[in-house]
This record gives C-alpha cells, structure tokens and sequence, in this order.
C-alpha cells in the first residue's frame, strides 16, 4: 500500500464501548454517533459501518458534505442529522434525500419552508433552542414566530426534534449553569406543547451531560468523544467511575497510529541531528527515520519531546519535527532496521503511547489532536 502511516481501528473495542454505553444510557433511549470532524479522526467511512455493525442507526454530522459521505458508506437506511452548517443550495438535497437538519434561523427555516412546497416533501427538521450557550438557536423573544411559522405550513415541516446544547458540561464547576439551561429547555418544551407543536422528540446531552447527568438523557443522545473510548474531561471520568463504584475505565480506545522505519544512520559526537543547531549529538548515537511530520498531525512541538515505541521500547524524538519526517534515538536498541515497526499511538510489547500522555507532550486537546489526523492516512479495520 502506499503510505507513510496507518490507523487501525479495533472493531472489538468499539462494540465493547458501544454495550457500555447502552447499558448505561438504557433502552429506551436512542444513541446519535457523533462523526463530526472525520469521526473524530477516526474516518467516516469505515467508522461508521463498523457503528452500525454495533447497532447504531442514528448519526449526526456538522455539515452537508459529512452527511453525504455518511449516506454514501452506508447502504442501509439510517436516520442522518446535520447540526451546523448546510447552505440554502444544499437544502434540497438534504429535504430530497430525508436528511434531519437544525433550524436556528429564520433563513434557513423559511427557505427549508420554500423548497419543501416546490419538491412536495416535508423538510425534517429539529428545531434547536437557546437556552445559555449564545451559539446557535432561536432565543425566547423569537419562539412566538417560530411557532407560528411552524404552525402555519404543518404540512411542509416534520418537527424531529427540540434541542438546545449545553456549555461546558464537562465541567462540575459548571453545574449550576447547566442545570439551569435544562430549567429552560423545559419550560419551552412545554410552550411548545401547549401551543400544539409536539416535537417527536426532545434531545440536550453530549458525552458529558448524558454520563454526568443521567436525567437529562431524555429521548436521544448524541454521543461523541466517548464511543471512541475518551472521555470529554478527566473530571467527567473520575465522577462516573465514583458513582459507578469502579476502579478502571470502561472504555476502550479503538484507535492505533503505526508507521515504519524507513532508514537508519550513524552519527557522531559532536554533530548536530536535523535542522539548525536544536540537537548536539553528546554522544556517538544510532537514529532511525520515521516518515511521518507535522503535516500527519504529529505537532512540531513535540521536537526533542516526542516518543514512540519501537521494538516495545520508548524511544525520543531527537532534533525538530519535520514537515514529513521525524528522527529518533535508537542507540539503545539493538537490530534497529529498516521496515521495522513504530507505533506513535498504541501498544508494543509491554509499553503504550496513549492518545493522553501523546496529548499531553503536544499541549493539545484530545478531541483537537484526534480530529487534525490527516484523512489521506489509512484507516484499517482490526477485529
């Protein structure tokens, strides 16, 4: 094959993630995988066959162009729900092909009106609501409009859903935030009872409000960072496994990122390693050429920094990361060759680079390092 690198994705971990998850949510609570941003690095093509092998039936995407490739890998019919950006060109595609979308403006929602009478189908959609975050959705000034817009051309739209997104709730030090943007989404769902607009269902939780907060799970959840076996914060896990009474992380991550040696060298004590003058060899030393860089998402901050496992061994990055290429010091293990494996996230022998300590040597989110992944790299599935 031709590439520099490849990500696995462990088909056993993520059904392993995906019962977890299940029975905590429970059954009578439907699960939206969140692909957003490549399936969070992941690939969305073969990401989301593996999450429909699991049973998932229901994904939500930020854009048009990420439904498409959704529909596109999936041959079977799946509810598709685009949260952020479709343009007006693209509502008919989306009204044509059944594809979920929000409303949170009065453009999109009266265009969405406007193709649906020209094409004679009903434009599904959820109607999202501001409840604290500022972001998107229609504030409590403009619901009367809404309702009265969505009461008069019934017959154009199907009410999916009423949504609103809560902000931050990874965090416990925003609970009181939180549970007041639950207070508020409740008390314009039931306006919108009373007026006699009656959602099919109703939906708030990430991650991290469905695991920290059960009760505001209602009818759907669209999850996220966690099907991929991270979780939205180190406070959200330490909550979950204290009231779990559990002493280890359920999840499992499905993803691995391996490359090859493609060349080593000898160098001598007292010459430098790469460019510029970032790595004076102290020492005669051994390093291996790994053909990966910045631009397959390992960050240049990571020069001097960075390790990755070869022959189940740690070993150091030595001088700057290359745009496509970084240099290690092998010196202490014997037989390093050409073609030898190096896993720059996973496990070798006894030792793992996880995405954590990786995000951690970078200074990067997990959900920034994963979804900067390339998607030229790869993805291939493992049992």
């Amino acid at each position: 094959m031709f590439n520099t690198s490849i990500i696995q994705l462990s088909r056993a971990a993520l059904k392993s993630n995906f019962e977890y998850l299940k029975n905590y949510i429970g059954g009578n609570v439907k699960i939206s995988s969140v692909v957003k941003g490549n399936a969070y690095g992941h690939g969305i093509e073969p990401y989301v066959k593996l999450a429909q092998e699991c049973g998932i039936n229901h994904f939500s995407v930020y854009s048009a162009d990420e439904a498409l490739r959704v529909k596109t890998a999936l041959k079977k019919k799946n509810d598709i729900m685009i949260m952020g950006f479709i343009d007006n060109d693209e509502l008919e595609w989306a009204i044509n092909n059944k594809i979920e979308f929000y409303v949170f403006d009065f453009d999109r929602l009266e265009k969405a009106i406007e193709i649906a009478k020209q094409t004679k189908k009903r434009a599904l959609i959820h109607i999202e609501v501001e409840t604290g975050m500022n972001r998107t959705g229609f504030g409590s000034r403009r619901l009367g409009k809404v309702l009265e817009i969505v009461k008069k051309n019934s017959d154009k739209l199907e009410i999916i859903g009423l949504c609103t997104h809560y902000a931050g709730a990874e965090s416990i030090s925003n609970y009181v935030r939180i549970h007041n943007q639950y207070e508020i989404f409740n008390k314009i769902y039931n306006k919108f009872i009373k007026e006699g607009v009656k959602p099919r269902i109703k939906h708030t939780a990430s991650s991290a409000a469905a695991m920290t907060y059960p009760y505001m799970q209602m009818d759907m959840v669209r999850v996220g960072i966690l099907q991929y076996g991270f979780w939205p914060s180190l406070e959200t896990f330490i909550d979950h496994i204290a009231k779990k009474k559990i002493h280890e992380d359920p999840l499992k991550r499905i993803l691995e990122w391996k490359s090859k040696v493609m060349s080593t060298k000898n160098v001598k004590m007292g010459e430098f390693i790469g460019y510029g003058n970032y790595f004076l060899a102290e020492r005669n030393m051994k390093v291996a050429l790994i053909p990966i860089g910045y631009s397959h998402g390992f960050s240049r901050s990571l020069s001097n920094t960075g390790r990755v496992l070869i022959r189940g061994q740690r070993v150091g990055i030595v001088g700057t990361v290359n745009m496509n290429l970084i240099i290690v010091d092998v010196s202490s293990i014997p037989g390093v060759r050409k073609g030898d494996s190096v896993v720059i996230i996973g496990k070798q022998g006894k030792n793992e680079i996880t995405v954590q300590s990786f995000m951690q040597m970078s200074n990067q989110l997990n959900y920034e390092l994963l979804s900067r992944l390339p998607g030229n790299i790869p993805r291939i599935v493992t049992d």
